[in-house]
């Protein structure tokens, strides 16, 4: 991990005199400069916040006069994700990465078990178009690493079958995990604050630009962010749900990552969505700016969320790619780190 300077936040937007900055006061700011995540009127807001995600009446108004570009060509593509099955669960010592589908991976790191955005059923009103790779019975979680609580990213079904593990999460979010299985222990971070944890490797929450909703009446009334797993021999770094933004470039002009695991799907139509998910292009980007080796990318083929067709995102990526080391992982397939 690079160190920290004191300039780290010189180019970082000023907080407005009516914003409230708040942390986790139990947890240590990884530089004193950050002031802590900035609130206005009990509403966290993103890190650049020049630009915004629509608002949900924007977002209705656009989905009932839009007509999809893609209409025809999703009727006719048949898409089908390639799949590892394993029948009882995973059977290796070494570290690994899983993807089981959008952007739920199993992680193993010195035999601890972390899964990241737990959703292995589907949101409300979608389909799920990829099966679990693994049985329900064999995952079991030391380690929750959630992100945001958008509906395909926490699932209260899918939570509800990890009992006793730790609940990684960001600013606001303790009340929602422990009233979807109370068994479970949760520690809140806000960006650039590491967790406390007892192990060898370290987890620390950073940004992400994004938004909340769960209800009608708590827009942005929990954080999100994204995670950095620093094991004693690689560096990982989950995106979570994320539009491109100038924050990778601070990540990564002070973290050393190994491997990113970048969103690119649910792009389309980009005027509504550029400032709530990346494209293929955004996510070649936002691997320079992070300055990481590998990419592995996500958060597509599971669920058909928007205008492009759910095969597109992986064929643009690799159209797009120039010298940057993607690395393209099925759903199932265990990636040794």
């Amino acid at each position: 991990m690079k160190r920290m300077f004191a300039t780290m936040f010189a180019t970082l937007p000023l907080a407005s005199a009516q914003a409230q900055m708040v942390s986790n006061e139990a947890l240590k700011m990884l530089h004193p400069d950050f002031a802590g995540n900035r609130m206005v009127s009990g509403s966290f807001q993103n890190l650049f916040p020049a630009s915004q995600p629509r608002k949900l009446i924007e977002v209705l108004r656009h989905k009932l006069t839009h007509t999809n570009p893609y209409e025809a060509q999703k009727r006719e593509q048949t898409h089908t994700m390639p799949i590892v099955l394993h029948s009882k669960g995973i059977a290796c010592q070494e570290d690994f990465i899983c993807w089981l589908g959008h952007a739920t991976f199993l992680i193993q790191i010195g035999g601890r078990c972390i899964v990241t955005d737990p959703c292995l059923s589907a949101p409300p009103l979608t389909k799920r178009h990829t099966p679990v790779p693994l049985p329900m019975q064999a995952i079991k979680p030391d380690y929750l690493l959630i992100s945001h609580g958008h509906f395909d990213h926490l699932d209260a079904w899918t939570v509800k079958h990890f009992d006793d593990a730790h609940a990684l999460v960001p600013l606001g979010m303790e009340g929602i995990i422990r009233g979807m299985n109370p068994t479970i222990s949760v520690q809140e971070a806000g960006w650039f604050q590491r967790y406390e944890i007892t192990e060898d490797f370290e987890v620390v929450f950073l940004p992400s630009h994004h938004w909340h909703r769960r209800s009608v009446c708590d827009t942005n009334r929990v954080l999100w962010g994204s995670f950095l797993i620093k094991t004693p021999h690689r560096t990982l770094y989950f995106a979570g749900d994320t539009a491109y933004s100038p924050h990778f470039k601070e990540i990564g002009r002070h973290f050393d990552i190994d491997i990113a695991l970048l969103p690119i799907g649910a792009y389309e139509p980009r005027a509504i969505m550029k400032q709530m998910h990346m494209s293929p292009e955004d996510a070649l980007r936002a691997y320079a700016d992070l300055g990481a080796e590998v990419l592995i990318p996500m958060h597509y083929g599971t669920f058909d969320l928007t205008d492009e067709p759910m095969g597109q995102p992986p064929k643009e990526l690799m159209r797009l790619r120039r010298n940057e080391r993607v690395r393209e992982v099925m759903i199932g397939e265990v990636y040794r780190i």
